[in-house]
């Protein structure tokens, strides 16, 4: 039975945050994608992807491959559309690749009624199935995804919004963003949320510190609740 509950939000990232070493899987289904609805045969070799939203990383691809602007906007809902189909039939048991301490972490809050939602760069259905196959999402409340904003910063600004409307949390409630990569930090204080780094991806401790996190932690073992809302 979980406690009472606080006025308060914490919400994480995926890759590099939750998840580590997940596999090929995503970046397969993005190319698998493209080549399935334009025709063009693609990888994501040679796109730095940590931090991107899913979005952006197959306008790069294509892009790279000399498709028109004209030709990735016409083409992109039906893209997101198959990735997504085709990462929900690929992706494996991920529950082994569950970052140090993440799943205590949303254990604790659970257990102390303090929503946790996902802000990440992967597409809806991939990054539901993630939490799934990791054994993760019964303690997510929401998510905010990649089709859902031009940028992480505005993915924020809507699971905010989300926890308002549910009265989750008020203008008052502390709340949290947890990720692993500079974009998550930059969203963060875009915000005014507490920006919380963890060096469990692929950016160093130093990278992350130049950024200036109110928290930077090698990982979540070092994470208590009270440091996460004061």
């Amino acid at each position: 039975m979980s406690l009472a509950p606080r006025k308060a939000l914490v919400l994480f990232d995926i890759d590099g945050t939750l998840l580590r070493r997940a596999g090929p899987h995503h970046r397969e289904a993005l190319a698998t994608a493209v080549k399935k609805v334009t025709g063009i045969a693609t990888t994501t070799d040679g796109i730095a992807v940590a931090g991107m939203l899913d979005r952006d990383i197959l306008t790069a691809i294509l892009a790279r491959e000399g498709a028109s602007a004209a030709l990735i906007r016409l083409k992109m809902p039906e893209i997101v559309e198959y990735a997504q189909h085709s990462y929900v039939r690929t992706c494996p048991d991920l529950r082994r690749k569950v970052c140090p301490a993440a799943r205590l972490l949303l254990y604790k809050l659970w257990r102390r009624g303090i929503p946790a939602g996902l802000v990440t760069g992967n597409l809806t259905r991939i990054g539901w199935t993630k939490m799934e196959r990791a054994g993760l999402r019964r303690y997510l409340r929401f998510g905010a995804f990649a089709e859902m904003a031009r940028d992480r910063a505005g993915l924020v600004d809507i699971a905010l919004r989300h926890a308002r409307r549910e009265g989750w949390i008020d203008g008052t409630s502390p709340v949290a963003l947890i990720g692993d990569h500079p974009n998550d930090i930059r969203a963060a204080k875009a915000n005014g949320v507490r920006s919380v780094a963890v060096g469990t991806g692929l950016i160093g401790g130093e990278e992350l510190a130049r950024h200036s996190p109110d928290i930077l932690v090698p990982d979540m073992r070092t994470l208590s609740i009270e440091m996460l809302l004061g």
